[in-house]
C-alpha cells in the first residue's frame, strides 16, 4: 500500500455536486467525528462529504492510482491498494465504520473482504445494486437471461441480507433507493425493497 499525501498546501476549491444517493443515505448512518474507511473511494466524493457533514476523520482506500490522486487534490487522505489483499493490513478496530459504496459487487472474494471489515471496523455500511428488482425480473422471465453487468457479483436485496447473517452481522438499518431518493428504512420485512429499490444501503454491526 502507498499512503498519498496532499502536494498542493491547501486542498483545491472543486464545484459540490448533488450528493449520489447511496452517499447522502451512508452520510446519514454515520455519527459525528467517527473515523471512517471508504474501500474503493473513487474520487473522494463520499470522503468529502463526510467529512464536510459529519466532521468523520476520514481515509480512502483506492486501487486506481488516477482516482486516488484525485482524493489528494480533494484534499482527503488516501491509500492506494489492492482492497482484497490490503484490507488485511489494517490493525483490528481501527475504524468505527467502513464503507463499501457501490465496490463490494466488484470484489472477487466479498464474503473474505466483509470479515476483514469487521475485523477493524465497529460498523460496517455496504450499499448495493439490487438485481432483483421488477424490470430485472422481468428481463429475465422475458428473455430467459439478464443482460451484461459490470459486477462481478450479484445480489438482490434478500441475497445480501441473507449473506450478512449468515456471516454474523446484524442489521441495525437498511434503507432502499429509488432514481437516487432513500424511502423508509426496511426491518423483518423486505420484499417490497427486494422488488422495487434499485440500491440498498445496509449498516451491519459484526
Amino acid at each position: 500500500m502507498a499512503q498519498l499525501e496532499l502536494v498542493h498546501p491547501s486542498p483545491l476549491e472543486l464545484t459540490q455536486a448533488e450528493p449520489r444517493g447511496d452517499h447522502f443515505a451512508i452520510s446519514r448512518m454515520v455519527s459525528k467525528g467517527a473515523r471512517v474507511l471508504d474501500v474503493g473511494c473513487g474520487d473522494g466524493a463520499l470522503l468529502q462529504l463526510l467529512s464536510r457533514e459529519c466532521g468523520a476523520k476520514v481515509r480512502g482506500l483506492e486501487i486506481d492510482p488516477n482516482k486516488a490522486h484525485r482524493c489528494v487534490v480533494r484534499g482527503m487522505s488516501v491509500v492506494q491498494g489492492d482492497a482484497e489483499r490490503d484490507l488485511s493490513e489494517f490493525p483490528s478496530g481501527a475504524f468505527d465504520y467502513v464503507v463499501f459504496s457501490r465496490t463490494l459487487q466488484h470484489f472477487r472474494r466479498p464474503q473474505a473482504a466483509l470479515k476483514q471489515a469487521g475485523r477493524i471496523g465497529a460498523n460496517v455500511i455496504v450499499s448495493i445494486t439490487n438485481a432483483g428488482r421488477w424490470d430485472k425480473r422481468a428481463e429475465m422471465l422475458l428473455k430467459g437471461r439478464l443482460g451484461p453487468s459490470e459486477h462481478l457479483q450479484r445480489y438482490t436485496v434478500r441475497d445480501f441480507a441473507e449473506l450478512a447473517r449468515e456471516m454474523r452481522f446484524g442489521i441495525e438499518r437498511a434503507v432502499p433507493l429509488s432514481h437516487g431518493h432513500p424511502g423508509a428504512p426496511f426491518a423483518k420485512t423486505i420484499w417490497r425493497a427486494n422488488w422495487f429499490c434499485e440500491e440498498a444501503v445496509f449498516l451491519l454491526t459484526p
